[in-house]
């Protein structure tokens, strides 16, 4: 039988490992064993930062519209459940863009779901 060279698969192994690991310092981005166990730090970090993220976002919203509710004389937890009973269904992104951005609207859709 002859021999078998693995040259190409063996580098294309490293060079794939070795371009996530670009712009880690030290031997973090030059030593194959080492930037593998980063690049595996690294995606493990950016997948839970994933969810981090839209967690924080909903905090932010939240805390935007809970700001603005209170100051048509409302808290958040009552404005979501009047929003409920009178079916206006709007989510937390937009209901705090409103809030930001355009607050006459807003206190329109506050008024709305306490029909005032």
């Amino acid at each position: 039988m002859t021999r078998i060279k693995r040259g190409n698969v063996a580098r294309n192994r490293r060079k794939k490992i070795f371009k996530l690991a670009k712009g880690y310092r030290g031997a973090h981005s030059k030593l194959f064993r080492v930037a593998k166990q980063q690049v595996i730090k690294a995606l493990r970090y950016s997948y839970r930062g994933r969810k981090n993220k839209k967690r924080n976002f909903r905090r932010l919203w939240i805390t935007r519209i809970n700001a603005a509710a209170r100051t048509q004389d409302i808290s958040y937890s009552s404005l979501i459940s009047q929003l409920k009973k009178s079916q206006i269904a709007i989510n937390r992104k937009m209901l705090s863009q409103l809030a930001v951005v355009d607050t006459a609207t807003f206190n329109l859709v506050v008024a709305k779901s306490l029909n005032r």
